[in-house]
């Protein structure tokens, strides 16, 4: 093997950086979708009570999720709204899924009137399978 006589008889060393960038372009992209999936249902900020008998369930991509926070205002997902509008928004889930779960996360803070009040909405709206959402106590 004859080697080139410009470089003092010595191999000359590359450093690739394509397959780093690479590399480090798909990790990028990887931790830019991961955070993506957040769920804003659950990261409204309420102080939920806590039971001992709290249960830890698997999150159903159908269930509603009602926020009742301490000044009473009702939001389905990140909207907030008004006793009518939640009606409806009930009847339309209703009409499509009569069995469909709801979780009613109520703040410590919220009037009992206001929690009542969005079951009240779940009834009228003909769904059945409620849940109160809680923290797990000691």
């Amino acid at each position: 093997m004859k080697l080139d006589t410009d470089t003092g008889g010595r191999a000359e060393l590359v450093l690739e950086l394509t397959p780093m960038i690479d590399v480090v372009f798909l990790l990028l992209i990887f931790f830019m979708l991961a955070t993506t999936f957040a769920d804003p249902e659950r990261e409204i900020d309420l102080d939920l009570p806590e039971a001992a008998s709290s249960l830890v369930k698997d999150v159903d991509r159908e269930e509603l999720i009602i926020n009742v926070s301490s000044d009473g205002t009702v939001s389905l997902g990140s909207e907030r709204l008004t006793s009518d509008a939640l009606l409806s928004e009930l009847v339309q889930a209703a009409r499509a899924n009569p069995e469909r779960s709801v979780t009613i996360r109520g703040d410590r803070e919220a009037r009992h009137e206001a929690i009542v009040a969005v079951m009240d909405a779940c009834g009228q709206a003909g769904l059945r399978n409620l849940a109160v959402g809680t923290i797990e106590g000691i």
